[in-house]
């Protein structure tokens, strides 16, 4: 059994040369960074920022803000080298294949799969949540039953809906429009800061690391982290563990910085620019989320913060409506482009694993018109619309969290891999101290991974089943490596119009 077999670096490369196929190298640190911070500040900051402190961290979750990023920035130097070795336009399951086989490709594309799925339905019940406080301060109420939170989040699914059809039909942004909306989005989050610093109250700093509580029930068992299981520890949420568990719970809101990595075809500088950009954006984005972090739950006591629309939500807990509404507003605006971007992702990482024929190539059938994937948009667009419409709120988050993970775990371990079987490899840069930075990000992910919940692990397994079984039953065999079949020249237009 072949399962390592790879795609060849230097074709891959090669191919990024021809006219046809070529991306202008037109992107700067800036860009990047730009860029990162517009996918990453998303439902992270609005929503998670106050279930976490309400629920496992108290106070300390700018500590587990922390602790994410240190995560996340490990990682990133990982994500880094590939993308300057492999300078081609993609995911981590495109270098992947290339460097490290195509077991080990899949496996990563199936987490980033289940990360794509479900980060965007996560952001549209996020967006649902602050559709329904927006609403509320316009005087308009939602029926509970179908609104965020509700038996089925209507507003969730109709964005999702209407975002498929702008997926469909190739709707592109533009740098600038992007720029406009990053700016959007920081504003709101700056006004946070700097409005909520009057209304702190410092006596709700105390306790600063609430008790561990435990956790009672027939749900404990369940809801408790693996790790708490594994080593015979007592349930329990706040305490230090609080601390770690909400680590791996805000870890969500980081999500999207990998996605930079993918940009390296068209940058100037990769060596350069590529490690300011990912890392860049992920500094602008914890001093923010640390500051949030601190404003909000200074301003109103964590046991008392509402889980959903924590930001707008402590506003109104002052009297301060307009402020709320303002708030509930630019979160409106910048959680759409969050869910059409992680569409848009989820599109093209299926459309690349249906081109390599791991999936059915089929699937990857183009629009006669839009010259778009749409079979694999339509099926995108019906399983997030039902993911974010009929998931009970909050067992979302955590599947997204452990699939990124468990991709950040393999690519960290891919780094001293690919330096022995490519030793040769043109490196433009390369993760310092390596094999121990590369060691050290496997060992904090896997450790974000045990504090997550044991009914979290017991849906990743399952999902990691599925994901074999489809394998050996299709990819395996039926892979263009393998048997050496040809794209059909519909595909190969698709897919230089895609990028």
């Amino acid at each position: 059994m072949d399962l390592f077999r790879t795609k060849s670096i230097e074709q891959s490369l090669k191919d990024t040369d021809e006219p046809e196929y070529q991306l202008k190298k037109s992107l700067t640190a800036l860009d990047l960074t730009v860029f990162g911070v517009g996918v990453i500040v998303g439902a992270g900051i609005f929503t998670l920022t106050g279930r976490a402190a309400n629920q496992v961290a108290g106070p300390a979750v700018v500590i587990s803000f922390v602790v994410a990023a240190i995560c996340c920035g490990l990682a990133a130097l990982c994500y880094a080298e590939f993308a300057a070795a492999v300078p081609v336009s993609g995911s981590a399951y495109t270098f992947s294949y290339a460097s490290m086989g195509e077991f080990i490709a899949w496996i990563i594309g199936w987490d980033l799969i289940l990360e794509l799925f479900l980060a965007a339905a996560v952001v549209a019940q996020g967006w649902s949540a602050y559709v329904g406080v927006l609403l509320g301060h316009m005087g308009i109420t939602l029926p509970a039953n179908y609104t965020y939170g509700g038996a089925v989040d209507v507003p969730a699914m109709l964005l999702v809906l209407v975002l498929g059809v702008l997926v469909l039909v190739g709707i592109k942004e533009s740098m600038r429009v992007e720029t406009v909306l990053v700016a959007v989005k920081v504003a709101i989050v700056l006004f946070v800061i700097v409005a909520g610093i009057g209304f702190i109250n410092t006596a709700n700093y105390h306790p600063y690391i609430p008790p561990s509580v435990p956790i009672e029930g027939t749900a404990g068992f369940w809801k408790q982290p693996l790790i708490q299981w594994a080593f015979g520890f007592q349930p329990t949420a706040f305490g230090v563990g609080g601390i770690f568990a909400g680590a791996a719970l805000v870890f969500f809101a980081y999500i999207g910085f990998d996605v930079v990595a993918t940009a390296a075809e068209e940058t100037k500088n990769p060596q350069r620019d590529l490690p300011r950009g990912i890392l860049g954006s992920l500094v602008i984005c914890t001093l923010l989320y640390c500051a949030v972090s601190v404003v909000v739950t200074g301003m109103v006591r964590y046991d008392q913060l509402k889980p959903s629309a924590a930001l707008a939500e402590a506003f109104s807990y002052h009297g301060k409506t307009w402020m709320a509404t303002l708030i509930a507003t630019g979160a409106v605006v910048g959680l759409t482009t969050v869910v059409l971007t992680m569409m848009t992702g989820c599109v093209r990482l299926l459309f690349a694993m249906s081109r390599d024929n791991l999936l059915p190539m089929g699937l990857a059938k183009v629009h006669p018109k839009y010259r778009t994937p749409w079979v694999i948009t339509a099926i995108i667009t019906v399983v997030v619309a039902l993911m974010a419409g009929f998931t009970p709120v909050g067992n979302l988050e955590e599947m997204v969290n452990i699939g990124t993970l468990s991709a950040f775990v393999l690519v960290s371990i891919g780094i001293p891999i690919m330096r022995r079987t490519h030793p040769d490899l043109h490196r433009p840069f390369r993760v310092p101290f390596s094999p121990v930075v590369p060691i050290l990000s496997a060992i904090i992910c896997s450790y974000l991974m045990l504090n997550l919940a044991i009914e979290t692990w017991a849906r990743f397994v399952i999902w990691l089943a599925i994901g074999l079984v489809v394998y050996f039953a299709y990819g395996y065999r039926k892979s263009r490596v393998r048997t050496g079949k040809q794209l059909p020249h519909e595909l190969e237009v698709a897919l230089t119009e895609n990028h």
